[in-house]
């Protein structure tokens, strides 16, 4: 009998971030880390994990969109789904009732992602693969047909993709070494948050210097006199040859980003992230043209590849921040890893949150073996929490990334974390309300 898919289980775990403000910026001051954690499992007891990422209460509603795409899944034979992903993701996203509340937006975007990135997860396993070798093992031809071009073809065509990939294909072993042997740079955000004391600041800043990082970041936009503070006491505790980022979250209108920005420029900031509402692609390009050399960054709350299109399309970023359970999982974020090859811009992509920094760190390594084949200006974030709660947690050295060489995506929680977290009956839940 073949082999199906008999069930797709979620469970909203949440973690209490809040309570040490871990996490906390101009618009989530108080976050609790939170995932709609996602199991497929199959008829012949094989499983794959996945998760979209919230900040707390939101949660719920994360759980809900997973469940109602669950009847879309459950039945499907394995070998059908994993020999065709670009339809399977078709299928999640393309359902007409539930594409209604999008279209491939939102919180049924996040839970095909949870899905999606499950599936990768079990056929990662499946073939006793990492994912980001698996995918840097797959043709050119395999990769483009991931890829849903209808309405991509006005930037990037499947000719162009498939040209992309061919030019990158000879070096991939090679390249697939080096990242065995060297890892993949990395950035911290664990000294900038906007909750943490001058004091804080400083230590972790230093200490993240000690520990190899070249590039560091800070949440700025509450307080204008704040944020230049903060700015010039992190510049002078790691010197001139260290990159700060910083990032606004969304908090700024565009004349106010421009002017904010123009106060922090001294201290050498060396992008800024979300400085404006992450929908507004010309509100970005404005403020590109207005601060440079200072970059724009911006992508973790970028609904879709469409929406990435036109952002490459009016030069409105610098770096190009992919996340993980944002848009579609894996299978879309091939799409926009090619679209930002075809547009010569790096990707950097977002992680901290939960498992983001686990799943990501696959899409960044396939995008230097088979895509870009770059690492030049190309870093993943890095936060210090949570991944004591991971099967497969995430390795840094000397503030690189080394590259997973278990199977599949490192999206697996520990059982007794996931209970133990699981909202609202988990001990850590039933502790805090006592």
């Amino acid at each position: 009998m073949a082999e199906v898919i008999i069930a797709v289980e979620t469970a909203d775990v949440r973690f209490p971030t809040s309570l040490d403000l871990d996490g906390s910026d101009a618009m989530n001051p108080e976050p609790d880390y939170s995932g709609a954690y996602v199991t497929v499992r199959t008829s012949s007891g094989a499983a794959g994990y996945g998760l979209a990422f919230t900040v707390g209460r939101g949660n719920e509603v994360e759980v809900a969109a997973v469940r109602s795409l669950a009847r879309l899944v459950v039945g499907l034979p394995v070998e059908e789904v994993l020999g065709d992903l670009g339809a399977f993701s078709r299928r999640l996203t393309g359902d007409s009732q539930l594409r209604w509340l999008g279209p491939e937006k939102g919180a049924i975007h996040m839970a095909a992602a949870a899905i999606v990135n499950a599936v990768w997860d079990l056929y990662g396993r499946r073939e006793g693969k990492p994912v980001w070798r698996l995918l840097a093992g797959l043709s050119p031809e395999q990769l483009v047909d991931l890829v849903d071009f209808r309405y991509l073809q006005d930037a990037l065509t499947r000719e162009e993709a498939l040209d992309i990939l061919r030019r990158a294909e000879p070096g991939r072993a090679e390249r697939a070494g080096q990242l065995m042997s060297e890892g993949f740079p990395a950035y911290t955000t664990t000294p900038g948050w906007l909750g943490y004391s001058d004091e804080k600041l400083v230590r972790l800043s230093q200490a993240a210097v000690a520990d190899g990082f070249t590039q560091i970041k800070l949440k700025v936009g509450a307080d204008p006199d704040d944020d230049v503070r903060r700015m010039r006491l992190a510049r002078e505790a790691v010197g001139p040859g260290i990159r700060i980022a910083v990032d606004a979250n969304q908090a700024w209108g565009v004349q106010q980003a421009i002017d904010w920005m123009r106060r922090l420029a001294p201290y050498d900031p060396y992008w800024i992230e979300e400085p404006t509402s992450p929908d507004d692609i010309l509100g970005h390009a404005a403020v590109r043209r207005a601060v440079a050399p200072i970059k724009v960054a911006t992508g973790e709350h970028t609904h879709n590849q469409v929406m990435f299109k036109q952002l490459l399309q009016a030069g409105a970023l610098d770096v190009l921040q992919m996340d993980a359970s944002r848009t579609a999982g894996v299978t879309e974020n091939v799409a926009i890893l090619l679209l930002a090859a075809k547009f010569g811009v790096p990707v950097c992509p977002h992680a901290g949150g939960l498992g983001l920094c686990e799943m990501v760190q696959h899409l960044a390594m396939f995008d230097f073996v088979a895509v870009s084949g770059s690492m030049d200006d190309r870093v993943i974030e890095y936060v210090d929490h949570l991944h004591e709660h991971f099967t497969d947690p995430v390795r840094i050295r000397r503030g690189r990334y080394l590259a997973p060489t278990a199977p599949g995506l490192s999206a697996e929680l520990h059982a007794q974390s996931a209970a133990a977290h699981r909202f609202p009956e988990g001990a850590v839940w039933k502790r805090k309300a006592a």
